[in-house]
């Protein structure tokens, strides 16, 4: 019995002998000692308050760093009640699994109102496969091809976002080719072609009659473009790099626009940053609208580039309460018992207005003239001149006022235009209301004739925009932004399989031709405020927010305040330049002449609205 204990006793001495070994080795391996001993020298030195927390403090820097190890996707609703994407990061920090961020993106399709039923249906069917694909790549395919990743290596992420997309691509596209191989083998071979009877002889042309002048023929339009084919689940791609942008600015314990500004510049940050330029919705008389005017879906407001955002926030809220009230009902007339009155009569038709899914109110206006009227008298009422203390937009949406069967634009219910008539109506409107400094889509993308004309008239007082009428960031990128209308600039949405770095990518291109950049929502929009941190941290010109009206709109504009604030706060508050208007496309690599430039700056007098905050902000 002593023997065989004793020997068993050996034997663990030998086991604890050899794990000492190894954990000496381990722990020599990893620098541990040596750690050690420098922390508690210097723990004793320093001989802080709360000895457990610098003790925490010290190893967390000599952690590994994070690594993604799960992304979930979950189908949720947007502002209008429609589904949308949303994308959670889980990444392993200090051997545990933690929640860093979630971002929200709303499906990219267009809100019919007053569309039909059928219609309706058929894209809410459309939508909801949208989503639900995206969600299944997330949970299934994505979550894979990423874990394991550091998330601050944002353009290695994106790479492999991109080239799983393109494999996705490449299989939607051998299905669709296989499928249309068994649908050419199993159809009925088709009836013999008969060769058509011989035309009759042509009849003979009468000559003119005398007196009758020919008339012009209308050049014909040309045909719409079919629509960019978007892959149903595209969405993730945008809404995982989203993500993981968030996820670096959260790990980092910086702002979101302030990462995307480092992507931008090559992780140098830079000493000033200067805020978009708001562009506010305040009123939609478009096609949906009950009116009968369809030029306008938004006139926007532009507060001066002089003022602060805090104080173009102000401005907008206190004209679109000029409006509302405008918009009041007024008390009826009193019956009056005159003889012969008729007190059936119709008066005026009343003007009334809703809140649309922009933020803004639709109005049923019937002429181009009145909603700039409104305006006009909302900002006299408030001491504000238009063109001094803020400019206007109009989003023209001249995509939706085609009507095919007539080869015109309707820009009014029964009024219709020809080509030439619609560039000499905007000529005239801007001539009319010269505070009027940019139209958005004024046609549709097909008309280049008619871009071209409009930007020879008008292009040294107004912006001429592409919004609808551009194509994806994709395209862009793919054809070096060679295939849109000639344009001062152009609207730039974070849709479907656009990543981070192709934000960055595009800016820096546009930046190169001298484009004017635009950050816009989509029609139906999440509480999601990322948007506007892109729009910073990017340095794009104008941030095209929406009416500031509806929940998932307002926290946008609350944004781009608290950045306003931090920014002021840091003393890199940088301002704005008044607006430019010259050649940008063509003359990009030509230098501007100080003379020309200054002839074509909208310089405002005095400024009505206070500016202590932009002088304040300017000493700091």
């Amino acid at each position: 019995m002593g023997e065989e204990g004793g020997g068993r006793s050996c034997g663990i001495t030998r086991e604890l002998q050899k794990l000492k070994q190894q954990a000496m080795e381990y722990y020599q391996e990893n620098d541990v000692p040596r750690r050690l001993e420098e922390l508690l020298n210097s723990t004793f030195y320093l001989q802080p308050a709360d000895v457990y927390g610098h003790l925490a403090n010290y190893f967390s820097k000599l952690a590994k760093p994070p690594t993604i190890c799960r992304v979930v996707g979950k189908s949720i609703l947007d502002g209008l009640g429609l589904p949308a994407l949303q994308v959670e990061i889980f990444c392993i920090i200090q051997n545990f699994s933690k929640h860093i961020c979630s971002v929200e993106i709303a499906a990219d399709f267009e809100v019919l109102e007053n569309a039909l039923p059928e219609l309706v249906e058929a894209e809410d069917a459309e939508r909801d496969m949208a989503v639900n694909m995206a969600v299944q790549w997330i949970n299934e395919a994505i979550t894979e091809e990423l874990q394991g990743m550091i998330p601050t290596k944002q353009a290695e992420v994106d790479q492999v976002l991109r080239t799983f997309f393109a494999n996705k691509v490449q299989e939607d596209k051998e299905q669709k080719e296989l499928e249309k191989t068994i649908e050419e083998s199993t159809a009925p071979p088709p009836p013999p072609v008969t060769p058509p009877l011989a035309p009759p002889p042509p009849p003979k042309k009468k000559g003119p009659k005398s007196g009758r002048k020919d008339s012009l023929v209308e050049k014909p339009i040309p045909p719409a473009e079919p629509p960019e084919a978007i892959l149903c689940g595209s969405m993730a791609i945008g809404a995982v790099s989203l993500a993981i942008a968030k996820t670096n600015a959260t790990l980092d314990n910086i702002p979101l626009y302030l990462n995307m500004a480092l992507l931008k510049h090559n992780q140098e940050q830079p000493s000033m940053m200067t805020l978009p330029l708001l562009m506010g919705s305040l009123i939609s008389c478009g096609k949906s609208s009950p009116g009968k005017l369809n030029l306008m879906k938004e006139v926007i407001c532009i507060p001066h580039p002089g003022l602060s955002t805090k104080q173009g926030v102000e401005m907008l809220l206190e004209i679109q309460k000029q409006i509302s009230k405008a918009m009041e009902p007024l008390p009826p007339p009193k019956a009056e018992a005159k003889k012969g009155h008729d007190s059936t009569k119709r008066g005026q038709p009343l003007i009334t207005g809703k809140m649309s899914h922009l933020g803004c109110l639709t109005i049923n206006y019937d002429t181009i003239e009145q909603p700039l009227l409104l305006i006009q008298g909302a900002c006299a009422n408030l001491g504000l001149e238009l063109g001094v203390n803020l400019h206007l937009a109009i989003n023209c949406a001249g995509h939706e006022l085609m009507d095919y069967s007539r080869g015109k634009y309707e820009v009014i219910v029964g009024t219709y235009k020809t080509t030439t008539e619609m560039v000499d109506l905007y000529v005239d409107l801007i001539n009319k209301y010269p505070f009027i400094i940019a139209l958005i889509d004024p046609f549709r993308k097909e008309d280049t004739e008619l871009w071209e004309n409009l930007y020879t008239a008008l292009g040294s007082k107004c912006y001429i925009i592409t919004g609808s009428a551009s194509k994806s960031i994709s395209k862009l990128l793919e054809n070096q932004i060679t295939s849109i209308p000639k344009c001062h600039g152009l609207i730039l949405r974070h849709t479907n399989q656009t990543t981070m770095s192709d934000m960055v990518e595009i800016t820096n291109l546009t930046d190169s031709k001298r484009l004017i950049v635009i950050l816009g929502t989509t029609e139906g929009e999440s509480s999601d405020d990322s948007l506007v941190d892109l729009a910073v941290g990017l340095g794009v010109r104008f941030v095209k927010l929406g009416g500031p009206s509806r929940g998932e709109r307002v926290t946008k504009y609350n944004r781009l305040l608290n950045i306003e604030e931090e920014l002021v706060q840091n003393g890199t508050w940088g301002a704005n330049e008044e607006h430019i208007f010259c050649p940008f496309i063509e003359d990009a690599e030509m230098s501007l002449d100080p003379a020309t430039v200054s002839s074509k700056l909208l310089l405002p007098q005095e400024s009505i609205f206070p500016t202590e905050v932009v002088q304040d902000s300017t000493n700091t």
